[in-house]
């Protein structure tokens, strides 16, 4: 608007006798007119215009009264101010009608592009799932034929070593063979126990569960543990109570694990940190961090598949055990790691 006043003070102050001034004066009139319609579309171009035609008309009138060749021209002038208006306006305004639609478009191409990203990766979750439960298939059917065919002569092979036992004293070669004996047949007995108890399918009678008394009752029973090992066990109060369906016993079995193994992997004068949050999901996570050597890429690929451990007497098969249980109560189970940077647990559970 200031910009069409200014041009129109040049009009009127500008003497006449000057036409080539007056002249470039209202070419100056389609700068505010171009500008307008570029900036508002159809009706601001319009507009600018109209304010600019009731401006400049007074000049002609009473300024070049008169000369009817002047005025003509002058006049037709006006006509092309509204006309350059209306249809940069237009123009404008299609192209940016036509802009909104692009990003429309694209926005839609965005969400289209995320949702297929997210199908997939549920695809790819779907698949392992899957190929988990055809292992554990493999494994209950196995199962069966290894309580028939290991355990019964397991307890054999251990009672008749500990009746041999009793037949030499501490300190003859014989009685530490007839010791390592029986304590490869517990070693065997408590693998062949832990792959029963991943082939087995899990209870599904959940109940009201408060996590902080479970961690509770875990942090007393392995504080010994800790404290023989030199490392520093701190289990964190949550924000408030938070309580979950589970089943308690199955579910201190898993803590237990988890914890067990990070006091392992921890040298003493270490720590290991429990803590309880909930995110805006509902969900109930648990993190178990420790200040071990942590865990390289390949051996984390393949941290969840049985019988694969780093542990020379492990038996590879607690954190398998763990992630089942914890998906049987519909939550999840995550480590992150990396080498020199210690150890963290994730455990996922839906809030009651």
């Amino acid at each position: 608007m200031s910009f069409v006043i200014g041009i129109s003070l040049l009009h009127y102050l500008t003497p006449l006798h000057l036409h080539y001034l007056h002249d470039i004066f209202q070419r100056f009139y389609y700068l505010p007119i171009i500008l307008a319609a570029l900036w508002y579309g159809f009706r601001g171009g319009l507009l600018c215009s109209i304010i600019v035609s009731v401006a400049y008309a007074p000049h002609i009138l009473f300024q070049w009264g008169g000369h009817l060749t002047v005025e003509m021209e002058k006049y037709l002038e006006i006509v092309m101010y509204n006309t350059v208006g209306g249809v940069t306006g237009l123009l404008s305004q299609r192209e940016r009608e036509r802009s909104l639609e692009l990003q429309k478009t694209a926005r839609g191409l965005e969400e289209s592009y995320q949702k297929l990203q997210h199908q997939s990766e549920r695809i790819i979750v779907i698949e392992e799932q899957l190929r988990r439960a055809e292992k554990l298939s493999t494994l209950g059917e196995m199962a069966a034929v290894l309580a028939h065919e290991i355990r019964n002569p397991l307890g054999s092979i251990r009672g008749t070593a500990e009746i041999l036992k009793d037949d030499y004293r501490p300190g003859d070669p014989k009685h530490e063979f007839i010791e390592i004996q029986i304590k490869e047949t517990e070693r065997l007995n408590r693998v062949v126990e832990d792959f029963l108890r991943m082939a087995r399918p899990q209870p599904a009678d959940l109940q009201p569960c408060p996590v902080q008394e479970e961690l509770e009752t875990i942090v007393t029973l392995v504080s010994n543990d800790a404290r023989e090992r030199r490392i520093k066990l701190v289990l964190q109060p949550p924000p408030f109570a938070v309580v979950i369906r589970a089943d308690g016993e199955k579910l201190r079995q898993a803590f237990l694990n988890i914890i067990i193994n990070a006091l392992q992997a921890t040298p003493p004068g270490g720590s290991l940190v429990i803590s309880t949050t909930v995110s805006q999901t509902a969900l109930c996570e648990i993190r178990f961090r420790d200040s071990g050597p942590g865990i390289d890429a390949d051996a984390l690929a393949k941290i969840f598949e049985p019988f694969f451990t780093t542990k020379p007497s492990g038996t590879g098969l607690g954190l398998a055990i763990t992630k089942k249980i914890i998906e049987s109560h519909g939550g999840t189970l995550l480590v992150e790691s990396e080498p020199g940077q210690g150890t963290t647990v994730v455990v996922g559970l839906p809030v009651c």
